[in-house]
C-alpha cells in the first residue's frame, strides 16, 4: 500500500498523547475519589462501577481516529475490481491452414467452438465484435451484446489463402474508433482490407486524425483477442500494427494454435507447409502489455478462453482506498457512542 499524502500519517502520533491524556484523567478521578472520608463508600462504588465497559467507547474512539487520519493520507492499494472493459474484438484466424486436424476434429471447428463458449463467460453487458482475417482481414460482426449475430457470425466463416496478421491488428483498431480515421492505407495497404462487415460496401475513406500517444495498456475500456495458426504471409507487419494499438492503450492477447514446429497441409489441390510464428505472437502481446497463450489442443484452447474470460470479468488495479478506511472510521464511531449511550446514558 502506497499513501499519496503520507505527511498525514505523522498525525498518528497524536495517538499516544491521547492514550497518556485518557490514562491521567482517569489517574486524577482516582486520586479525588480517595479524597473520600468513607473508604468503604468507595469500595461499594468501585465494585457496583462500569469496570472493563468504561474503556470501551475511548478505545473505539481512538481508533477511528486512527483509521479517519490513515484515510486522509490517501492510500492506494491494488485491488480486484470489475473490469472496466466493455468492448472485446475476437481476431480470428480463417486461413487455409485453419482446416488442419492436428487439433481435432480441426483447427476452425475447436476454434469456433472454443469461441463460442468464450462468449458464455462474458457478463452480458459486454459489447463483442469479430474480425476475421485470411489475405485480408474484414469486420464479421459490429460489436454488439446480441450473442446470437455474433455465434451466426462465426459459424459463417469462409477458409481463405494467406494470413494477415497485422491487419487484423489495425482492422481491430478501426472497430474500436471509428472516429479515428484509422486506414490501411496509411500502412500501405490497398483499400479492399477496408474495416467493413463482410456483405457491406467499403466505407470511404477517412481522414486520419492526430492524437497523443498515452502509455502501453491504459485503455481499459476495450481490449483485442488474436487467435492465429501461422505465419503472417501478407500484409501490415504485425509488430508495427501491434505498436499503434500500444500507442492507444489498446491490449492485444494472442493465442496460437496448432505445431509450432511446423506441418505440411494440404488445401483446394495444393500443398503448404504451415509453421506457428510464437516469437511474434508473444512480442505483440508484451509490447501491448497483454499475454500470450498456446492452446496445442481442442481442450487446451478451451480452458485459454476460458482464462481469458475470467480475467477480462474482473481486473486488479491500484485504486484509492482511502473512503474504505473512512467508513470503518465512522462506523467505529457510531458504535462508541451507541455503547457510551447505552451503558452510560451519555455520548462519552
Amino acid at each position: 500500500m502506497v499513501f499519496q499524502w503520507p505527511e498525514m500519517l505523522w498525525a498518528l502520533a497524536v495517538l499516544p498523547l491521547l492514550v497518556w491524556a485518557y490514562w491521567a484523567i482517569l489517574r486524577r478521578r482516582a486520586r479525588q475519589t480517595l479524597a473520600l472520608s468513607d473508604l468503604s463508600l468507595v469500595r461499594e462504588a468501585l465494585a457496583a462501577g462500569p469496570g472493563w465497559r468504561r474503556h470501551v467507547p475511548p478505545a473505539l474512539m481512538l481508533v477511528a481516529l486512527a483509521l479517519l487520519l490513515v484515510a486522509g493520507a490517501r492510500p492506494m492499494a491494488r485491488v480486484t475490481l470489475p473490469s472496466s472493459q466493455k468492448t472485446l474484438i475476437l481476431a480470428m484466424d480463417v486461413s487455409g491452414s485453419m482446416r488442419a486436424t492436428d487439433v481435432k476434429p480441426s483447427r476452425i471447428v475447436a476454434a469456433q467452438s472454443a469461441a463460442k463458449k468464450f462468449l458464455e463467460t462474458l457478463p452480458r453487458d459486454v459489447k463483442v465484435g469479430i474480425v476475421a482475417f485470411a489475405g485480408a482481414a474484414q469486420v464479421a460482426q459490429l460489436p454488439t451484446l446480441n450473442r446470437e449475430d455474433l455465434v451466426t457470425a462465426i459459424d459463417r466463416f469462409q477458409l481463405q489463402r494467406g494470413t494477415a496478421t497485422g491487419n487484423s491488428i489495425v482492422i481491430s483498431l478501426a472497430t474500436l474508433f471509428p472516429q479515428a480515421g484509422i486506414e490501411l492505407q496509411q500502412m500501405g495497404m490497398p483499400a479492399r482490407s477496408t474495416a467493413c462487415p463482410l456483405d457491406a460496401p467499403a466505407a470511404p475513406e477517412a481522414k486520419p486524425r492526430e492524437f497523443t500517444p498515452v502509455p502501453p495498456g491504459s485503455y481499459t475500456s476495450a481490449a483485442i483477442i488474436m487467435l492465429t495458426d501461422g505465419q503472417r504471409t501478407t500484409g501490415v507487419d504485425p509488430l508495427e500494427a501491434a505498436k499503434m494499438a500500444a500507442d492507444r492503450g489498446v491490449r492485444v492477447y494472442t493465442v496460437g494454435i496448432g505445431t509450432v514446429d511446423g506441418e505440411t497441409i494440404g488445401f483446394e489441390g495444393w500443398s503448404m507447409r504451415v509453421r506457428l510464428d510464437e516469437d511474434t505472437l508473444k512480442k505483440i502481446a508484451l509490447q501491448t502489455q497483454a499475454d500470450y497463450f498456446y492452446a496445442g489442443t481442442a481442450e487446451n484452447l478451451t480452458a485459454v478462453y476460458e482464462k481469458l474470460g475470467n480475467r477480462l470479468s474482473v481486473e486488479t488495479r491500484e485504486t484509492e482506498v482511502s473512503g474504505l478506511f473512512a467508513l470503518a472510521g465512522a462506523l467505529l464511531v457510531l458504535l462508541a457512542a451507541g455503547l457510551s449511550l447505552l451503558w452510560f446514558r451519555r455520548v462519552f
